[in-house]
């Protein structure tokens, strides 16, 4: 059975260990074990390996991952071109060279509005290492079947997530895009210097309902410095 690294499997009170965690996970192993789904297996904690609970600052937390494939391009690398899911276990993060979806396109728009910034590399594994916690309310996707996995019970997972980070102590902005995340603004309640912000997902479907103009990028940073801790980098 996977296993969460250590860190968090402390904070977490060894969630998959106990229901109904474990069932959760072992429904997700047997859909791996039974067809294609996203991120691939070896990835599936992989937001929780780049960014252990002491550090996390930021929280954006999203839908589900990516359900769909991409070519990935040569980058002089001598790697043949080839096709490989676009989720790569950290919410709207995908691999170098994998060209960016759509939300992703749209989040580096609203970058590039918010902060003057311009950002064509889709990895966002500097943020994750920056404190920044990529994580999506439910972890694995069927291929090409978008929240197909919502019913696995993923949901009441992340929710402990959001309650653990809630009670840690140091300051946390949580950005909630589109309705699943902002299901989760309850559990952001605490003592602690905490900064929310909810806004439209960043897809073609909904970005023009509130996602474009909404800043997320600055006021984080604005809330991060108001508190001592230094500015996320974002490009």
């Amino acid at each position: 059975m996977m296993k969460l690294p250590e860190a968090w499997d402390l904070l977490l009170k060894q969630p998959l260990e106990r229901e109904p965690h474990r069932t959760t996970l072992a429904q997700a192993l047997a859909a791996y074990d039974a067809g294609a789904v996203y991120p691939p297996r070896e990835r599936l904690f992989a937001a929780f390996e780049m960014t252990p609970p002491e550090k996390v600052r930021v929280v954006i937390l999203g839908q589900d991952p990516y359900h769909e494939g991409s070519e990935i391009r040569d980058q002089g690398s001598g790697t043949a071109p080839g096709w490989i899911p676009q989720a790569n276990g950290l919410a709207f993060s995908v691999n170098p060279g994998v060209k960016l979806p759509p939300s992703l396109r749209n989040i580096f728009r609203e970058l590039e509005d918010d902060l003057g910034l311009v950002r064509t590399d889709g990895d966002l594994s500097d943020w994750a290492e920056q404190g920044v916690l990529l994580l999506n309310t439910v972890l694995t996707v069927a291929a090409g079947q978008a929240n197909s996995h919502r019913d696995l019970g993923w949901q009441a997972f992340t929710d402990e997530v959001i309650a653990a980070l809630s009670a840690l102590p140091q300051p946390v902005a949580f950005v909630l895009w589109g309705a699943q995340a902002q299901k989760k603004k309850a559990l952001t309640k605490s003592v602690h210097p905490r900064l929310v912000l909810e806004s439209a997902h960043p897809s073609p479907l909904s970005a023009y309902r509130g996602f474009f103009g909404s800043r997320p990028f600055s006021t984080v940073n604005r809330f991060l410095a108001e508190h001592g801790e230094a500015e996320i980098v974002w490009s």
